[in-house]
């Protein structure tokens, strides 16, 4: 079986603020992975990107084989894609 999550040469930011630059990331099925860095370094915006909360300014996102680049975060979901960012105060 491919990859579960398929990142390929991907771009993001804010407005006019690039923060990522050509970002490649495969991860299969089964894997239990970390994404660690520096404040600063990108984590949240990477998240957003894929679940479709931050703007994608280029390359391309593909999940259980399926392109979801570009899809409003309601359609990423439904595809078995989620993203629960870090917060308190999720529920009242």
């Amino acid at each position: 079986m491919g990859a579960l999550l398929q990142v390929e040469k991907l771009s993001a930011g804010y407005g006019m603020t690039p923060v990522l630059f050509g970002v490649d990331l495969e991860l299969s099925a089964g894997e239990l992975v970390a994404l660690i860095g520096a404040n600063g370094a990108g984590k949240s915006t990477l998240l957003g990107a894929l679940s479709g909360l931050v703007g994608i300014t280029g390359g391309r996102v593909r999940f259980a084989d399926r392109p979801i680049t570009g899809l409003r975060p309601e359609m990423i979901v439904a595809s078995g894609l989620i993203h629960v960012p870090q917060g308190r105060r999720l529920f009242g």
